[in-house]
């Protein structure tokens, strides 16, 4: 009894085994080639013009003629500061005037008729010309009580209510000019540096939006101009891309992410699913030519959908094991079936030149 129990144990460990020999494992090679990866960076949203309206002059606000999200046409009127004082003061800074031009009138025939020096007639010429200014002055101040806007845009919340009491400078409102949107992203030092010498330099990029939504915006932006520092807190540099707004979809002080196409060349790319971590390490296992598996550490560069650009560690004559990892061990001898990589990354939607 007891020996057919040890061979019905040992049949069973053969099988085992057996089994076990006859696991073949999938294997590729890493492949090299030209890519594109969609890079996404947090970016804020401006309008290319926004401004506070202020009153410039003291006063009772008599009348607002626009309401809080309103658009406005350059010159419209939108606020009216009660008038009367600086009405009163343009009459009397005319009436000053008026005195002045008949004073130097008066001068002027008593000068021609040397009875008074032309050191008089100078004297009054320059009071007509005070009181003058005196009146330009007025009219000014006056204007000042008539609010009107300065372009086209979009108007903000109200500040103000009819029959407050305004002080010079007070806020009335914002204005903002939705035509074109800044839109401003921070890059790390090294994409800078590979944007900054690349062979494409000098022609204007072109970027996507994101929406807080997860749609796209339907127009494309150009990035024009990066800031002239870095933030030495975070090592990056601001860029600013310039977007058309013709629908007026986007508003200033919305947040978004720009989607900037980054060229890859001549990179080795793996399937994401052939990589496993210990700790904060990637790492691979290589099949040699005598079918034993060794554990090697790799550098991610970056990723795609499915797919890892490896900047260190690999080369395209690697045989990487594709499946099956945790079922090996370091240094253990196994069985494989190899896929051409071109299958395989077919087969993981890779998008790529």
């Amino acid at each position: 009894m007891g020996l057919f129990a040890c061979l019905i144990h040992t049949s069973c460990e053969t099988k085992k085994e057996e089994k076990k020999e006859h696991v073949a494992f999938l294997v590729t090679n890493p492949i090299k080639k030209d890519t594109t990866i969609t890079k996404d960076y947090v970016s804020q949203i401006h309008s290319i013009r926004h401004i506070e309206l202020r009153a410039l002059e003291r006063g009772y606000l008599k009348s607002i003629s626009v309401d809080e999200g309103q658009h406005v046409k350059k010159g419209q009127a939108m606020f009216q500061i009660m008038p009367n004082i600086y009405q009163a003061e343009l009459q009397k800074a005319k009436a000053e005037s008026d005195a002045a031009k008949i004073e130097f009138q008066n001068t002027k025939l008593l000068a021609d008729g040397n009875v008074v020096s032309q050191n008089e007639l100078a004297m009054a010429n320059a009071n007509l010309d005070k009181a003058n200014a005196e009146v330009t002055l007025a009219q000014t101040h006056l204007g000042f009580t008539r609010i009107t806007a300065p372009f086209d845009g979009i108007m903000d919340h109200l500040e103000a209510r009819e029959g407050s009491l305004l002080d010079e400078g007070e806020l009335l409102t914002t204005l903002s000019d939705n035509s074109q949107m800044w839109v401003y992203f921070n890059v790390p030092e090294a994409e800078y540096l590979d944007y900054i010498t690349s062979a494409d330099k000098d022609t204007k990029k072109e970027v996507g939006l994101l929406m807080a939504n997860n749609k796209q915006f339907n127009q494309k932006g150009i990035v024009e101009t990066i800031e002239g520092e870095f933030n030495s807190e975070t090592g990056n540099i601001a860029f600013r891309a310039t977007f058309p707004n013709p629908d007026g979809i986007l508003r200033h002080g919305e947040t978004g992410s720009v989607l900037m196409a980054v060229p890859f060349k001549d990179v080795i790319i793996i399937p994401q699913k052939a990589t496993f971590q210990v700790l904060d390490k990637t790492y691979v296992f290589i099949v040699d030519q005598d079918h034993i598996v060794k554990q090697k550490e790799i550098t991610i560069g970056a990723e795609l959908p499915h797919l890892f650009i490896v900047s260190k560690g690999l080369s395209e004559n690697d045989t990487i094991l594709l499946e099956g990892i945790r079922m090996v061990k370091n240094n253990e001898e196994i069985e494989t079936k190899f896929l051409e990589p071109n299958k395989v990354m077919s087969e993981l939607d890779l998008y790529a030149e």
